[in-house]
């Protein structure tokens, strides 16, 4: 279908019209380079000599210990000092998927990237060494939120949790394969030795999620829920580990595996959500690339599937699920918004580049979308962080005249290391979190959660829904902000 010229035009419109015309062109190349620091801010282990966030310095040396293995490295998935394998794993896989779809875009930032990438990966190798197993938690949440403490000071409980035969956790094991496999196909070129180590051990990881069914909140509840619960059945990451996989490995197995279990682990389920927990609209982008490119026609359902869901959040036709705020910002209940604004807005720009080269427009009803279009809206909820919006605020810390100063992020609300070399105690801490001021440490690239479905914020600590960054809202925005760094018109 050739694109279509008369595309939603009064929803469109409407929707764009509140945009003022004094907003600033934005320095998407500045916001790349930000959005990537961010996450050496939220490593944890022996941090390396070109760290840039100097605030930050070594941390939770012994991870793993009590278990008598080294589960030191990786990141910390938000304002706490929790290592949740979940969200890591999917925050691994998303800024894998940026530099694979991205990487020509990034310019200087590319190298970066890659190293954000590879702090992940081999902390999961770390995490998967052992057949059959993989570690999946390192700290005690309970005793973790119990405290205000900087990472280098914690006390806390480092209680070791795995999944493994008789404990099965398929959605974990799923996106942790996953993971591995995606971050092999950056190092193919780079690093051929160390991407055949990240895709053989994503082959071991998918046959042990594969062959041991369940869902870790299943097993470990009592760790996991309700921080990281998985609400969404452990199905989608089977589908999401085989699709990666085929995609790095290009086994016939794998797609085998995908045209077999499509219904089965119910591909074309919840097709609007994308996230830590909800891979479906994931699938069907990622798999509907060879559709488009003509190389895979038993996969069509699944272009269809990618169809609908390009239509269920455009607005004014979009599912009940997916509202915008008065601002213009993908809406979605519950907590950390801007993780659905990322993560959706970079599917809406892969499927729109996809759809360009297939010269193709997405037929919704009567109308039809075309890639044009979905650049678009993904770029303004880009630009809404950015600072075009109603609080006339950016929610990246650092970028722009005015940010968030008061973020629900520990390490950043407390005085660093270097100002205060003294260790500051589990209730100590609580002085700074309830204090007014602003964080004396600035988290550059932090995005946080975001303002609520007026477009207003709080800029509050205990606001942690609306003030904490997680890696993974930073994740998809890598390869967003590199695509429009490129592409700014």
């Amino acid at each position: 279908m050739a694109p279509n010229s008369r595309l939603f035009p009064a929803i469109f419109v409407t929707f764009f019209l509140f945009i003022s015309p004094t907003f600033c062109a934005h320095d998407y190349a500045n916001a790349l380079k930000k959005s990537i620091i961010f996450f050496e801010g939220q490593r944890s282990g022996k941090l390396p000599p070109d760290q840039r966030l100097r605030w930050r310095r070594d941390s939770a040396l012994h991870d793993g210990s009590t278990a008598g293995v080294d589960l030191t490295g990786g990141y910390y998935d938000a304002g706490d000092n929790i290592k949740f394998g979940f969200p890591m794993a999917f925050t691994t896989t998303m800024l894998a998927w940026s530099v694979i779809d991205m990487r020509r875009n990034m310019g200087a930032e590319l190298g970066n990237a890659i190293k954000a990438v590879k702090w992940g990966t081999d902390y999961l190798l770390k995490a998967t060494a052992k057949p059959n197993t993989v570690y999946v938690q390192v700290g005690d949440a309970f005793s973790d939120h119990n405290c205000w403490e900087r990472p280098e000071d914690m006390d806390t409980l480092r209680s070791v949790y795995k999944i493994d035969k008789d404990h099965p956790g398929s959605d974990v094991a799923g996106e942790t394969a996953a993971a591995l496999a995606a971050a092999s196909i950056v190092f193919r070129a780079r690093d051929p030795a160390y991407s055949q180590l990240l895709l053989d051990r994503a082959v071991k990881v998918f046959e042990f999620a594969d062959n041991h069914r369940g869902a870790y909140s299943s097993s470990l509840h009592a760790a996991v829920c309700p921080f990281y619960c998985d609400n969404n059945g452990y199905q989608d990451e089977l589908l999401w580990g085989a699709a990666w996989l085929h995609k790095a490995s290009r086994r016939r197995e794998y797609r085998e595996y995908i045209i077999r279990n499509e219904v089965v682990l119910r591909a074309g389920d919840t097709i609007n959500e994308f996230g830590w927990d909800n891979k479906h609209a994931g699938i069907n982008v990622l798999i509907s690339k060879e559709v488009l490119m003509g190389k895979s026609n038993q996969l069509k359902s699944f272009q269809i599937n990618a169809d609908s869901f390009i239509c269920s959040i455009l607005p004014g036709i979009s599912h009940p699920q997916v509202q915008y705020s008065p601002g213009g910002l993908i809406f979605k209940a519950g907590g950390s918004n801007m993780q659905h604004v990322t993560s959706l807005s970079f599917l809406l720009l892969v499927y729109s580049n996809y759809l360009s080269h297939a010269n193709h427009a997405v037929p919704c009803g009567q109308k039809s979308a075309s890639p044009a279009l979905l650049k678009r809206l993904a770029k303004h909820q880009v630009d809404y962080i950015l600072g075009d919006n109603p609080m006339r605020m950016s929610y990246m810390v650092g970028y722009g005249a005015r940010y968030p100063q008061r973020i629900h992020h520990r390490g950043s609300s407390l005085p660093s290391v270097r100002a205060h070399p003294a260790r500051i105690g589990c209730k100590a801490g609580s002085r700074y979190f309830l204090s007014p001021n602003p964080n004396p440490n600035l988290l550059v690239g932090a995005v946080v959660g975001g303002p609520n479905s007026s477009d207003a914020f709080p800029d509050s600590r205990p606001f942690f829904q609306e003030s904490e960054p997680t890696t993974y809202i930073n994740a998809p925005l890598v390869g967003l902000l590199a695509y429009f760094s490129a592409h700014p018109n």
